[in-house]
């Protein structure tokens, strides 16, 4: 590939989803570029860069978005966000709701297995929940991983992928190779196509935003507009998640460190039930 045909396809996919491709990723792009070349009949990707560059092909730019953005998942992922989860975060918010409803956020949903994995950690918790209702929205810029996610079905190499067996059994049926999740779980999450460089106030107000893995893809500064809008989406005291690698210091304020939590965050130390703050 031409380094200015990199360029360009680094300037496109970064304005379009906030993701950065340096150098080094040269023969990352050409490897998932060149299958849309081929499916669309094109010789080369050099002709499909310059039939982009002519047309503004909608359909083709979000094929190429939707190739380089990183789509990696699986159920249980990680394990201590979900230990935050049930042992920090829903016992405080149900003793605030008393029987209302909780809003969840999974904003990088990807084919689904993290909102999943959350709506069968609160169908475990059971009682403890205390009559609250829980609402799990998930959000993906690819509308091919969407679509995966709404079926909920899924390969024999994805549900070993940290699913413990006891949930295997309880949650999921047998569909000849596959696997499909149950129709109760399934019912529990709504996914939504979304960029988070868009306005995504329409969404509503949250009590619990999962982040995971994904701004580390993003800049300094579009990290930074992304968890500022982010917080103004958070329902009173409310929580952020973020992958292990990720962090929010140096970057915004809006969001503080719980102590003794890694990768869980505050928009109010001070006024989070179980925490005391540092």
């Amino acid at each position: 590939m031409k380094p200015g045909d990199f360029d360009f396809i680094a300037n496109l996919v970064r304005d379009r989803s906030g993701l950065v491709l340096t150098p080094d990723k040269t023969y990352l792009v050409e490897s998932r570029l060149g299958p849309i070349a081929r499916r669309e009949g094109i010789a080369s990707l050099e002709e499909m860069i310059s039939i982009i560059k002519m047309r503004n092909d909608v359909r083709l730019i979000e094929a190429v978005v939707d190739a380089m953005t990183t789509n990696e998942t699986f159920f249980f992922r990680d394990k201590t966000p979900f230990e935050h989860l049930e042992n920090i975060i829903l016992p405080d918010l149900v003793a605030k709701k008393r029987g209302g409803t909780i809003r969840i956020w999974c904003a990088a949903a990807s084919t689904g297995q993290e909102p999943y994995t959350i709506a069968m950690v609160i169908d475990q918790m059971g009682h403890k929940m205390g009559g609250c209702k829980v609402e799990i929205i998930g959000t993906d810029i690819s509308e091919r991983c969407l679509e995966k996610a709404k079926s909920g079905l899924y390969t024999q190499f994805e549900v070993q992928r940290g699913l413990p067996v006891n949930y295997l059994v309880k949650y999921f049926k047998k569909e000849g190779e596959n696997w499909r999740i149950s129709e109760n779980i399934r019912n529990c999450a709504r996914y939504r196509q979304m960029n988070l460089l868009d306005d995504f106030r329409t969404l509503g107000r949250f009590d619990i935003i999962f982040c995971r893995n994904v701004l580390i893809y993003f800049d300094i500064t579009t990290k930074k507009r992304v968890l500022e809008r982010m917080a103004q989406q958070v329902e009173g005291p409310g929580y952020l998640l973020m992958g292990a690698a990720e962090t929010v210091l140096g970057i915004t304020d809006t969001f503080r460190p719980v102590p003794n939590a890694r990768g869980l965050y505050a928009t109010d130390l001070a006024k989070v039930g179980l925490i005391k703050a540092a």
